[in-house]
C-alpha cells in the first residue's frame, strides 16, 4: 500500500545519500545553460537592447560582444565561484593547469592537421559561407576580424571550461571515462541549429576534446584546438568570400593564396 510519509522518507534518504559533488555539477550546469540560453544570448540582446542601438553601425558587434561577455560570466566565472566557495576545491582539479604538455601539444597539432583539409572542403558549402564568421562585417575588415576572433577566444575558453573542465572533471571521480560521453551530450545539443555537418561533427569533436582533456588533465589544449578550428573556419570562409571562390580544387586554393598575396 502506498504510504506518502514512507515514500517521502525513502526519497529523502536516497537524495541524502547522493554524491554531493555530482549533484552540484549536474544541477548547476543545467541551471547555467538555462541562464545562458535566455539571458546571455544574442536573442536576449536583440529583444532588450537592439532597438535602442539600431541606428549605431556597430550594433551587431555589440550584440556579439554582449553574447561572448555574458557567456564568459555564465560558463566560467560562476562555475569558478561554485568550485572555490561551495565545493572548496582548487581550479587545478578542473583542468586549469598545463598538465601533460608534451601529449597535449602533440595531440592538438594532430587534431588540427586532420581538421584543416576537412575545413577546406566544408567551407566550400554555401551554408558555411553564409554562417561564418558570425559577425558578417568582419569579412570586410581585417581589424574587425581579429578583434572578433579575440572575443571568440574568450568565449571558447569559457565554453571549454564548463564542458571539458567543470563537467568532465567534476564527474570524473564518480564516472571515470564515462564522463567523456556524458559531457559530450549537452555539448552536441547546443550545436542544434548550426549547419548539419558541424552538428554531426560536434558529437565526435566533443568526445575527442573530452579525451584530450582527460588524458592531459588540462582544458588548455582543448581551447587551443577548438579555437584553432573556429579560427580556420572563419579565416577560410572570409578568404573565400573576398576571393569569391568556393571551389575545393587546387585552382581555388591558388586563387585564394594569390588574393592574400
Amino acid at each position: 500500500m502506498f504510504n506518502f510519509k514512507e515514500e517521502t522518507k525513502t526519497l529523502f534518504n536516497i537524495v541524502k545519500a547522493l554524491d554531493k559533488k555530482v549533484v552540484v555539477v549536474l544541477l548547476s550546469t543545467a541551471f547555467l545553460q538555462v541562464i545562458s540560453w535566455y539571458y546571455a544570448s544574442r536573442i536576449f540582446f536583440h529583444l532588450h537592447f537592439y532597438s535602442a542601438l539600431s541606428s549605431n553601425p556597430n550594433v551587431y558587434f555589440y550584440e556579439i560582444a554582449y553574447w561572448y561577455a555574458a557567456n564568459f560570466l555564465t560558463m566560467f566565472v560562476i562555475p569558478f565561484l561554485i568550485i572555490k566557495f561551495y565545493l572548496k576545491e582548487k581550479m587545478i582539479n578542473y583542468g586549469i593547469t598545463i598538465g601533460d604538455a608534451e601529449a597535449g601539444l602533440k595531440l592538438t597539432l594532430l587534431f588540427l592537421l586532420i581538421m584543416l583539409p576537412i575545413i577546406w572542403i566544408v567551407t566550400a558549402q554555401p551554408v558555411f559561407a553564409l554562417t561564418y564568421p558570425l559577425l558578417y562585417q568582419a569579412r570586410d575588415s581585417w581589424n574587425l576580424f581579429f578583434i572578433y576572433e579575440l572575443g571568440l577566444l574568450v568565449y571558447l575558453f569559457a565554453w571549454e571550461f564548463i564542458w571539458r573542465g567543470f563537467m568532465l572533471f567534476g564527474l570524473k571521480e564518480k564516472f571515470g571515462y564515462y564522463a567523456v560521453i556524458i559531457q559530450m551530450i549537452p555539448f552536441l545539443i547546443l550545436h542544434f541549429g548550426k549547419p548539419d555537418l558541424e552538428t554531426f561533427g560536434a558529437m565526435f569533436g566533443g568526445i575527442a576534446l573530452g579525451i584530450l582533456a582527460y588524458r592531459t588533465r588540462s582544458i588548455y589544449y582543448c581551447v587551443i584546438t577548438h579555437a584553432g578550428i573556429m579560427f580556420s573556419i572563419d579565416l577560410i570562409s572570409t578568404l573565400r568570400y573576398r576571393a569569391n571562390d568556393f571551389g575545393i580544387g587546387i585552382n581555388s586554393l591558388l586563387k585564394i593564396i594569390n588574393h592574400i598575396i
